[in-house]
């Protein structure tokens, strides 16, 4: 039995792990123009660096939550923070821009590993009736890291340089590993004894890589090809898992279960949706409208704080009310915000943005804290590295669909060139069309999000 300190303690942990990654994300977006400056890189290329973390997380999130369910959360969780940590150094040393995709595709391991088992572990000593309630301050941390990144992204880029964004984490990674090896004594592994399967996730992980890279290489032909590749592959999955005795994922959780499966379907739209806001607006506030990275750091820190402080009330509310209506509700107004975005133009007034992001933000929070209580919710507990497996892959495929869009959208409009005085009309034609697809991606999420069933009026299996 795991007494209430200890209970703290995992929150603590589980959310200063859930702080790093998206801290560093959100950092990041603000610090691409010195990048672009330091390593005479353009448009695509930087969309590269925030692309190396997404693909490797992706491929490795559910491999690594079917083996944590074998092996033992808090083991993968210690050595994911290792990981996430070392790469973090290595990022912040970086002398070209290749060591630095490099660093950043082993540091989307260490934040698959982290991500695969926080959510899980939070979810296991956390019953039905607090459980909406500790999942809000998890993903209220994910937000503040969103939160404090371009803000305090922006001061360390200015003053400090770009490489202190990473140089950052090294504290926190020790501090996350220092607590969990002292007070966490309990281990998780309910799936204890069961094989791994190596084959499922080599075939996995070969499908996830070829549609991510696919999606990223459009509108290049060469895309089509590595989407074809996908294609069979992820035939060759089904068949492969259909047969396994242990799959590293297994189907029946889908084809048995319409919420989690429409949930996860709802994540992915509203993160495809979203994601690449940041990077947009980023590039908008700081070469169309001229800005600092300090002070677009400052514009863009409007949308995570709302999400910050709303996330925990929609946790809680998603306890006492249908998460379907609260997460649909949330949708529908993440889709207002992001239309406005459509209108931009170099004479937009910032009180219109940040009015904007903060319409955003709401609704992200609203969507994003319930519908993680509705995926963690419908399974056994069995099924709990797989779920949180599930939402944080989902997480990933939707950050690549979103900067898949915005590459897509660079690459039509803008080519390879860098981005000068010259470009930015193409730079902003380049956002106007990117934010029409979110916002149309969005209307398609709501649809999602409301047809998912219901949880309440079901047994919660626990």
């Amino acid at each position: 039995m795991i007494d209430n300190r200890e209970k703290k303690i995992i929150l603590i942990v589980a959310s200063l792990a859930s702080f790093l990654v998206p801290y560093t994300g959100s950092s990041i977006t603000v610090a691409l123009p010195a990048m672009a400056s330091q390593f005479h890189v353009d448009a695509i290329t930087l969309g590269w660096i925030t692309s190396a973390y997404i693909i490797s997380a992706a491929v490795f999130i559910l491999p690594f939550g079917r083996l944590a369910d074998i092996l033992g959360r808090k083991k993968i969780f210690l050595i994911g923070v290792l990981i996430f940590t070392v790469a973090s150094l290595a990022s912040a040393f970086a002398p070209t821009v290749g060591i630095l995709l490099a660093a950043r595709f082993i540091q989307g391991i260490g934040g698959a590993m982290l991500f695969a088992t926080s959510v899980a572990i939070v979810t296991q000593v956390y019953g039905p009736g607090e459980r909406g309630w500790a999942l809000g301050i998890t993903i209220a941390t994910v937000y503040a890291g969103l939160s404090i990144g371009p803000f305090l992204g922006g001061i360390l880029t200015d003053r400090f340089g770009w490489p202190a964004i990473f140089l950052l984490n090294v504290p926190l990674g020790i501090a996350t590993i220092a607590l969990t090896l002292k007070y966490i004594s309990h281990e998780w592994a309910d799936a204890a004894g069961e094989r791994f399967d190596l084959c499922g996730s080599v075939v996995y992980g070969v499908m996830l890589f070829c549609a991510i890279f696919g999606m990223l290489l459009l509108p290049d032909p060469a895309g089509l090809a590595w989407i074809g590749v996908a294609v069979v592959a992820a035939i060759l999955f089904y068949w492969w898992e259909k047969r396994c005795m242990h799959p590293i994922l297994d189907l029946a959780v889908f084809a048995k279960n319409r919420t989690f499966t429409f949930s996860n379907i709802a994540a992915m739209i509203n993160y495809g949706a979203t994601f690449a806001v940041g990077v947009l607006l980023s590039l908008y506030l700081q070469y169309i409208q001229g800005f600092s990275a300090e002070t677009a750091g400052f514009i863009l820190v409007a949308q995570p704080i709302v999400q910050t402080i709303f996330s925990p009330l929609a946790g809680r509310l998603s306890d006492r009310i249908e998460p379907r209506i609260v997460a649909t509700a949330g949708m529908a107004l993440t889709t207002i915000g992001l239309s406005t975005f459509i209108f931009l133009t170099p004479a937009t007034p910032l009180i219109v943005i940040i009015i904007s992001l903060m319409v955003l933000g709401s609704g992200y929070a609203l969507f994003s804290s319930p519908n993680t209580n509705a995926i963690m919710s419908s399974v056994d507990k069995r099924y709990l590295g797989i779920a949180s497996g599930m939402v944080a892959t989902m997480r990933s495929l939707g950050q690549v669909l979103s900067m898949a869009i915005a590459m897509f959208c660079f690459a039509v409009f803008m080519g390879t060139a860098k981005i000068t005085p010259e470009v930015y009309p193409a730079l902003d034609t380049s956002i106007t069309i990117a934010f029409m697809i979110f916002t149309g991606l969005c209307v398609i999420g709501i649809v999602t999000s409301y047809v998912r069933g219901t949880i309440h009026t079901e047994s919660i299996r626990t």
